[in-house]
């Protein structure tokens, strides 16, 4: 019987699951790391909220542990990269407490609009000051959402039911899904100039980093109110207390800060700001919903073998593992290609396969390529969460399975709608096992995709590839490997060269490289493999 190990508070009814599945089940809460790496050998699972930090040492010390499950969203106190080493499966319950969390937003937007937490302060000393409290409606005001996935679109729909206007930036974010949701998808310029208030629902990644910049607050529309309940380090928290001194912007609410505890910060004490200790996910609710989701999916693990909500291992059995396992990779690292490439242009998604992998369960093919599309932008998606992902942002998918034998004894393509048209890759299987890039926007390449590499598109004309050595050379950069595809099958065409590097290309470099003569494209590219 699977022995699971509860220790942090959670609800009763997450033991209780534990037991009626087949589960060995303790609850000992509030240990010192000393004390949990004394007994975490004992157990197979290992449930916790935000309180246990599951480190490296916990790790070391677990030689029985299987699965880590957190009911909640955040998995920052997990050591993910140890736990992988270690063979160690990482859940997460991401929708448990989505309502929750957008109900807190729209409280604080009501706390900000009518400066609640001000005025009860001055009731509540004796004072009665009514004319200095003076709100605004919410009524036909335009709400700016950063992110409209789970949580951004729950809150769009009852702003949308106190009669505001609502836009969003998300680079996920299809047309036809903002004209489900009844919004207007902007660029984030147009939504900072726009909006009279801006609330955050994106995770926190190199890209979203201090999305509100100082930068970006001076292009807001004066006056406007900020609510983040999603992640500390979205916003320039120095540039937010310099921007409400001006009063650039009239107010600010966040549950979330950079670091936490925030037992202090520069805006502890300004006028207009609003703060509350990472309140998101906490009513009675969200603590039931996702202390079930947690026992179930770790019971299912440690039961069944089945994997949910997994953040470092992908949804397959044991039987079709190996033989789809190379597969998933030339999926993951086609997926990888266009959603560095092409970014938030992408409208839909198609996976076709042929040949050989026609005969295949094409659902772990299908969520490899949305894994790889979406780790260009987050790093936390994996084959388990990206399809759900996928479909709560509105992303077309479309899966594609030929009869057809072509050229390769098996091929997986994957094609996606832009707006300047439909681009497609492709790939193959050497030998049934090494992934291989056989066809880049309509141009035959054969080119392995690992590392660090660089795709570059240029006029098919002699002296490019001497000019392009010349000024990597220049820059210490060392080539790899080299793999030229050309559209016509004599020069005065356009050519794509995918360069394998020993390292990253620094920006400077890189400008060097867009001002060849004959160059049209050039981007750095990163692979896991």
């Amino acid at each position: 019987m699977p022995k699971v190990l509860i220790s942090d508070k959670m609800d009763p009814k997450a033991a209780q699951i534990f037991r009626e599945r087949g589960c060995e089940v303790d609850v000992i809460t509030g240990q010192t790391p000393e004390e949990l790496a004394g007994i975490i050998g004992q157990y197979d699972g290992l449930a916790i909220r935000s309180s246990t930090k599951v480190t490296k040492a916990i790790l070391d010390a677990a030689t029985n542990l299987k699965v880590v499950g957190r009911a909640g969203i955040g998995v920052d106190n997990v050591d993910i990269p140890s736990a992988s080493a270690k063979g160690v499966v990482v859940m997460n319950t991401p929708f448990g407490n989505s309502i929750t969390t957008a109900e807190h937003a729209i409280a604080l937007m009501f706390a900000l609009a009518r400066q609640l937490p001000e005025a009860d302060a001055s009731t509540q000393a004796g004072k009665w000051e009514k004319n200095r409290f003076m709100g605004v409606e919410l009524t036909a005001k335009t709400l700016g959402l950063i992110g409209a996935g789970n949580i951004g679109s729950i809150v769009a729909d009852r702003a949308l039911g106190l009669k505001m206007k609502v836009v969003a930036f998300d680079p996920f974010l299809t047309p036809e899904r903002a004209i489900e949701l009844g919004i207007e998808k902007v660029t984030l310029d147009d939504l900072l100039a726009r909006a009279d208030f801006i609330t955050l629902h994106t995770p926190l990644t190199d890209q979203t980093r201090n999305i509100l910049s100082k930068e970006a607050l001076a292009k807001t529309k004066k006056g406007v109110r900020i609510i983040n309940c999603a992640r500390g380090g979205l916003i320039d928290e120095a540039a937010l207390k310099e921007a409400l001194d001006s009063g650039q912007v009239a107010g600010a609410a966040l549950d979330v800060f950079a670091t936490e505890p925030a037992t202090e910060s520069p805006l502890f004490g300004t006028p207009n700001f609003v703060s509350t200790p990472h309140l998101g996910a906490s009513t009675s609710e969200a603590q039931v919903n996702v202390a079930i989701q947690v026992a179930e999916q770790m019971a299912d693990y440690l039961v069944k073998g089945g994997v949910t909500n997994a953040l470092n291992m992908p949804s397959l059995s044991a039987e079709q593992a190996p033989k789809l396992r190379p597969y998933m990779a030339l999926a993951t690292n086609l997926g990888l290609l266009v959603g560095q490439l092409e970014s938030d242009r992408v409208k839909s998604i198609a996976i076709e396969v042929e040949g050989a992998a026609a005969e295949l369960d094409m659902r772990p093919i299908t969520a490899a390529v949305l894994a790889g599309f979406m780790r260009a932008f987050s790093s936390s998606v994996n084959m388990v969460n990206a399809p759900f992902l996928a479909k709560d942002r509105g992303l077309d998918v479309r899966e594609v399975r030929h009869d057809r034998e072509g050229d390769y004894h098996t091929l997986v393509r994957v094609s996606v709608e832009t707006e300047d048209g439909e681009r497609s890759v492709a790939g193959t299987l050497f030998g049934n096992a090494t992934p291989r890039l056989v066809e880049m926007y309509g141009i035959k390449i054969e080119a392995d995709l690992a590392g660090h590499m660089l795709y570059i598109v240029n006029r098919d004309e002699p002296g490019f590839i001497g000019r392009l050595g010349s000024t990597l050379g220049e820059a210490n950069v060392n080539i790899a490997t080299f793999h030229l595809g050309r559209r016509e099958s004599r020069g005065g065409g356009e050519a794509v060269l995918l360069l394998s590097l020993d390292g990253a290309v620094a920006e400077p470099v890189l400008w060097k490289l867009c001002q060849l003569a004959g160059v049209k494209t050039v981007k750095s590219l990163r692979f896991d493999g």
